[in-house]
């Protein structure tokens, strides 16, 4: 269970560190024209889109050991704890980032794989480029903090095999 504990963290270190990347970038990118913005959004994928599979795998892992943790108990519920932030930063994705990165990457040829990905829950963005790039950018900055609140949670329920 401690090695299984151990890949759960690593998942979800991974995670915050991808959205952590993207909201440390947030000062620089204020300050990029639209031009440039725009070419800089290409540059993620698919980088950061295989990076997204840690948190599937962090979810995952993240609900197996919690059905594996003994109920009632203060690890169960920092267990529980890392997977409700988990599942929202994710769902921050896919209700807030993902319809944007659908207008970052609409010019941009990608492979079959990634045309199929990017279609997933396709929504029809429009208005101005810097409102789009606000929405993106504070998507990330609360997903790195959802991240950061599933990594600390998963932290402090790892503590609790110190007494076993």
């Amino acid at each position: 269970m401690r090695a299984f504990m151990i890949v759960t963290i690593l998942l979800v270190a991974i995670t915050m560190a991808l959205s952590l990347a993207h909201a440390l970038e947030l000062p620089g990118k204020l300050r990029l024209k639209e031009a440039t913005y725009k070419s800089v959004q290409t540059i993620y994928y698919p980088g950061f889109t295989v990076g997204g599979f840690a948190e599937i795998g962090g979810i995952v892992a993240l609900a197996t050991l919690l059905y594996l943790t003994p109920y009632p108990g203060a690890r169960y519920w920092w267990t529980l704890a890392a997977l409700v932030f988990l599942v929202a930063e994710h769902a921050t994705y896919w209700l807030v980032t993902h319809p944007v990165n659908n207008f970052w990457v609409q010019d941009v040829a990608v492979s079959k794989p990634a045309a199929r990905f990017f279609s997933m829950l396709r929504r029809k963005q429009s208005g101005d480029w810097t409102n789009l790039r606000d929405v993106w950018e504070a998507s990330h900055v609360a997903r790195a903090g959802l991240a950061m609140l599933s990594l600390t949670s998963i932290a402090v329920a790892a503590t609790f095999f110190a007494g076993e």
